[in-house]
């Protein structure tokens, strides 16, 4: 059986049973949070679990090693319909220990293309189109870079509204512990001059 029929026929139950039911939510997050982590298989139920979210309780956007490529990419873009759209108050950017993204190597991914039937013709036009996929494809130096990368990008992004606190964590992917990196209430309070948090 391939895996489209088995996860139609799955469906199928799923839905014929009500098992639906128990994750019935709307779609505003409940806690008010946009949550930006990595796309690690192990992360898909000890995330949230770890956090205490249940469905329904943030907008869970999933990404390489939780890394903004770009300030104005879909990632981005999610994370500021979430803030103006839907009622999210704040960002927490959770990368894990033990990330591919921290070992990743362009030239081997490249290698790779080659092997699976993209010409070396396609590319050489993206390089001299100005697509740098050396860059495109780098990794970053280590798990806590790649985090505070992506809460720098978001917390200074233009676009974002005054009063966000943006959050940096590392998850443990075995245990599910969180280790706090970057603690945007205490950046919001300096901007604000108070001495306390204004969202």
């Amino acid at each position: 059986m391939n895996q489209i029929t088995e996860i139609l026929d799955h469906n199928k139950a799923f839905v014929e049973n009500k098992d639906y039911e128990a994750f019935i939510s709307g779609k505003f997050p409940e806690k008010k949070v946009v949550v930006l982590t990595c796309m690690d298989t192990r992360l898909t139920e000890l995330l949230p679990r770890a956090m205490n979210m249940r469905n329904g309780d943030a907008k869970i956007l999933k990404t390489a090693g939780a890394v903004i490529s770009s300030p104005f990419g879909s990632i981005m873009r999610s994370i500021l319909v979430a803030l103006y759209e839907l009622q999210a108050e704040e960002v927490i950017v959770v990368g894990h220990h033990e990330c591919g993204m921290a070992s990743l190597n362009a030239d081997h991914i490249m290698g790779q293309m080659l092997d699976r039937g993209v010409s070396q013709e396609v590319l050489d036009t993206l390089e001299h189109s100005g697509v740098q996929l050396g860059q495109w494809f780098k990794g970053v130096e280590n798990e806590t870079e790649g985090v505070m990368h992506s809460v720098n990008m978001i917390s200074n992004h233009p676009l974002m509204p005054a009063g966000i606190p943006v959050h940096g964590m590392l998850i443990d992917p075995k245990t599910g512990l969180l280790e706090l990196i970057a603690d945007g209430y205490e950046k919001i309070k300096k901007a604000d001059g108070s001495g306390q948090p204004t969202a």
